[in-house]
């Protein structure tokens, strides 16, 4: 098929997005290899405001600490260069002495400054994305000791938290694996058994590690998530449901743009370590629809991508949060190359637009955690936190410039 004049300069407008994210790439990685090292107190500081003042005596989270290790290990895999050596040694190892459980087995959910724990919780979400960093930390730089502890958290998970009756995991334990009340992974959760968010970075988690540990269990395990992700968790409107009980009794109305459209590829990612075409055929067909979905609900008249929406009630959540855009944009990619359709590259082009004028802090570095409807951003967030790290902005500064 012949393209035309107007599809030609999309197509080399899309390659300037593809090279400006290989130049933020580096920028973020300088960000935090030069502002977040706690020279103090070894590891990295817990916390750094909209403004890039440091919050002195800031518990340190297992999140924060485990993003760091992967996105700077996945870099260097990505870069081919050593140049960030030092920053992966020195998560890897912060993770294996402090934040590891040696007494009985998992990581803790939170160390204060010094780096003792303070919260031992055994959020499984914590637990994956260990697995996941390790996995990823290996692969740069092949310390058998990291991948023999991500085969034993993966056999943790395994044995404490899987649903052998009901099927999928569940969410949270006591610090000594018992059953715990409140399983909340944050304040703005609900408390609930079993959630879409923890079981997709499982998902991931075994993902990456399947790339390094070939074991009949782990594929099956894998197998069996991308299931759930399919005949659990997506629901009739092409959007995947968030909190369940024990028994898979939808308990919320909310869905997450966000999540939705990173799904959608880390699903297909899932299902290719897996070598069953014909399922891989069903979750990319899956994906087209959930893209299509997303881009005629999520995309806000300015090219952002709004956060959530209450299906029961229709209240929407208009703020555009730093990380949807980063998923969008790479979500859209896997839709691109499964389609050829050319409505996926002008909508990754007008995000990245949004992104560039409102998202970017262009005056301190790094990206402003969420602006509202418009483009004002709230001061109140950090630029570091258990929750602001440089995970989904190296990740897809990545893959929008790598084959999927």
């Amino acid at each position: 098929m012949k393209k035309t004049k107007g599809f030609v300069l999309m197509i080399n407008a899309y390659k300037q997005l593809k090279s400006e994210l290989r130049a933020e790439l580096d920028r973020i990685l300088e960000y935090w290899a030069n502002e977040t090292i706690d020279r103090e107190h070894d590891g990295f500081l817990g916390r750094i405001d909209h403004t890039n003042k440091v919050i002195t005596k800031s518990p340190k989270g297992i999140i924060l600490n485990t993003r760091i290790l992967w996105s700077f290990s996945a870099a260097s895999n990505y870069l081919g260069t050593d140049k960030y050596r030092a920053v992966c040694d020195r998560a890897y190892h912060y993770l294996k002495t402090n934040f590891k459980d040696s007494a009985q087995n998992g990581v803790f959910w939170e160390l204060d400054y010094t780096g003792a724990p303070i919260n031992g919780r055994k959020q499984i979400y914590a637990q994956a994305f260990a697995i996941y960093a390790l996995s990823e930390y290996y692969t740069f730089s092949k310390d058998e000791d990291s991948k023999i502890w991500a085969i034993e958290l993966f056999e943790t998970i395994e044995k404490t938290a899987k649903d052998e009756m009901n099927g999928g995991y569940l969410e949270a334990f006591n610090e000594d694996w018992s059953p715990i009340s409140d399983m909340r992974l944050s304040t703005k959760d609900m408390n609930a058994a079993k959630t879409m968010n923890t079981h997709l970075h499982i998902l991931e988690a075994y993902t990456r590690l399947a790339d390094i540990h070939n074991s009949d269990s782990l594929k099956k395990s894998l197998y069996d998530l991308v299931l759930l992700f399919q005949e659990k968790f997506l629901n009739k409107e092409n959007h995947y449901e968030l909190f369940f009980d024990l028994n898979w009794n939808l308990l919320s109305s909310t869905i997450s743009y966000g999540h939705d459209i990173e799904t959608a590829w880390l699903v297909i990612e899932a299902t290719k370590r897996l070598g069953n075409n014909q399922l891989l055929d069903n979750v990319e067909q899956t994906a087209i629809k959930v893209a299509d979905t997303f881009m005629k609900e999520a995309i806000a008249s300015d090219g952002g991508v709004i956060n959530e929406k209450n299906l029961k009630n229709g209240q929407v959540d208009t703020d555009r949060h730093w990380w949807p855009q980063l998923e969008a944009m790479v979500g859209l990619k896997y839709v691109y190359e499964l389609t050829d359709n050319e409505k996926y590259i002008s909508t990754s082009l007008s995000i990245w637009e949004f992104t560039k004028n409102h998202l970017i802090d262009h005056k301190n570095g790094e990206w402003h955690f969420r602006v509202d409807e418009n483009g004002n951003p709230y001061t109140e967030e950090d630029k570091v936190s258990m929750w602001k790290a440089p995970y989904h902005s190296t990740r897809a500064c990545i893959m929008l410039n790598t084959a999927s």
